[in-house]
């Protein structure tokens, strides 16, 4: 049978782990082991591992879920058992933060690679030889592969299952844990775009303003006329607050909100592109796919079940 082992220390994510041991623990397919070289606490519980990391070296794939504190160097013991693994040509995934024990084992070198998104900009500025994707749920790259936070954990160990032993196996045991059984890695993570939070900030009056009206025609012209400053000015105060353009920011804008729409209404597409200042409904399609990476329906069925 095909081993896994899903490596462990102290202070992992109990959320990734259980992910883990769900799919493959519980599958008869997969020989799954829980390796760690002592007693493993993951939040208030104290786990007993099945063998040590040794074990990794013998494994066909090693799972590496995410820890609380990625300011913390990884352990040792831990990034040395899955660089051995790796090298004896082991599959090594990572789910959510354990990203960073990839790294620091030097499998992400040269690679493209994603982390929960809240912890990319670290991921990339600590490991510079890695080329950071924070807009995709998970990364294949054959034998290393990586997740997104959270959930994202789910839909990259269901993608190793269906790599194993095709889509049916994979759905299955998606019915069994009552998930969507199939996300695309491409997918985004659905993160709003940050905005000032400081009341005197010099775009504190325009974003709301901005939100207000996302179902109107509006101009670099419109916001900065708004804002009584120069298109130029506005400019820079967009870039240094948010990091991008306004009409980008507005564009992102207008893509959550019709994610909010999906999610909560019944309304058309077509509507919805209306609501949003998109125009047509394949205005929408073409602007929603190319930032979420599914088609409208295709979201709204994911997050509607």
């Amino acid at each position: 049978m095909h081993a896994v082992a899903l490596a462990a220390t102290d202070g992992m994510l109990s959320f990734e782990l259980t992910i883990a041991t769900e799919v493959f623990g519980e599958n008869p397919r997969y020989d799954f082991a829980l390796c760690g070289n002592e007693p493993v606490r993951v939040g208030r519980f104290l786990l007993e591992p099945d063998d040590g990391l040794d074990r990794l070296a013998r494994a066909d794939t090693v799972l590496v879920p995410g820890w609380a504190d990625v300011d913390a160097a990884p352990p040792a013991g831990l990034v040395d058992a899955v660089r051995a693994a790796h090298a004896r040509g082991a599959r090594v995934a990572s789910l959510c933060t354990g990203a960073f024990v990839l790294a620091a084992a030097g499998l992400l070198d040269g690679l493209r690679a994603t982390t929960h998104w809240a912890h990319t900009d670290v991921l990339a500025a600590r490991y510079p030889r890695v080329t950071v994707d924070p807009d995709v749920l998970y990364v294949d790259n054959g034998q290393v592969l990586t997740s997104a936070g959270k959930a994202a954990a789910m839909d990259l160990c269901l993608h190793l299952v269906r790599a194993d032993h095709g889509p049916s196996v994979a759905n299955a045991v998606a019915r069994r844990l009552v998930v969507p059984p199939h996300r695309a890695g491409g997918q985004a993570q659905f993160v709003a775009a940050p905005v000032p939070t400081r009341d005197d900030h010099p775009l504190s009056a325009l974003l709301p303003w901005i939100t207000a009206r996302l179902d109107r025609p509006l101009t670099v012209e419109d916001l900065a006329r708004q804002a009584n400053m120069s298109s130029r000015h506005l400019g820079r105060h967009f870039r240094a607050a948010t990091g991008t353009t306004p009409l980008q920011w507005l564009l992102t804008q207008r893509i959550r909100r019709a994610q909010e729409l999906l999610e909560n209404t019944d309304n058309g597409v077509e509507s919805i592109a209306e609501a949003v200042g998109m125009g047509t409904a394949t205005t929408l399609r073409r602007h929603f796919n190319r930032a979420i990476g599914v088609p409208p329906d295709t979201y709204r069925r994911t997050f509607r079940g």
